[in-house]
């Protein structure tokens, strides 16, 4: 999937000869997830882990798109009009609207409702992924992440900022995690891993149950 994954990044930054090679490369591939960065595949991978999922067997890619506003392009190349791939994907609220019109771009549907979008495999977060994965574990967890992570000083010195103090814990803590390039990704995988055996966010759990294979 890594090899699969290359290519199609490479086409997202118009490699002339990346087209060629995912189509190569696409027979490996059973269903692609488009999601709009690198922390989204790195919460699905970990979620997959956690539930003794295998991608790499069950043949299922995560696509990082570079920003939802790319998402029409991924699909003609990768769904029914381009490769035929099986699809399914995970977008904030605010991108919902980019991902809806290229799924009906597509001819997946018209005038798409929030369920239709879920019953093609698309799953949409109430705010983002980090305000998912915060209300899933409550603010008391986050913090024991990020103490062990060793930012927990860090975040203490952040919530003293003019800007910050009179903010909820759960909005401090969401501005934190995207403050620094690579930390979203990094408290991710994080995140995800002290859900333990606790439910995770319903659009991960639902995205999950989308890739799963056809007995």
């Amino acid at each position: 999937m890594a090899r699969f994954r290359a290519a199609v990044s490479s086409y997202a930054r118009r490699d002339a000869d990346a087209q060629e090679a995912v189509r190569e490369l696409a027979g490996t591939v059973r269903r692609a997830v488009l999601v709009e960065g690198e922390s989204d595949r790195m919460a699905i991978e970990a979620l997959a882990e956690a539930r003794h999922r295998d991608f790499e067997e069950e043949r299922v890619a995560i696509i990082p798109l570079g920003g939802a506003m790319n998402i029409r392009s991924f699909v003609e190349l990768l769904g029914p009009a381009g490769l035929g791939l099986d699809l399914a994907g995970l977008c904030d609220v605010g991108e919902e609207g980019f991902f809806r019109r290229a799924l009906e771009h597509a001819g997946l549907g018209q005038a798409l409702s929030r369920n239709d979008m879920e019953n093609l495999g698309f799953s949409v977060c109430s705010a983002d992924l980090e305000d998912e994965l915060i209300r899933a574990l409550g603010t008391d967890a986050v913090e024991q992440v990020l103490d062990a992570q060793g930012d927990l000083r860090a975040f203490r010195t952040f919530q003293n900022q003019p800007a910050q103090r009179s903010r909820a814990v759960d909005a401090q803590l969401r501005r934190f995690l995207g403050s620094i390039g690579g930390r979203k990704s990094r408290y991710a995988r994080a995140l995800v891993e002290a859900l333990g055996e606790n439910p995770a966010p319903r659009p991960l759990e639902r995205l999950l149950d989308a890739t799963a294979p056809v007995p």
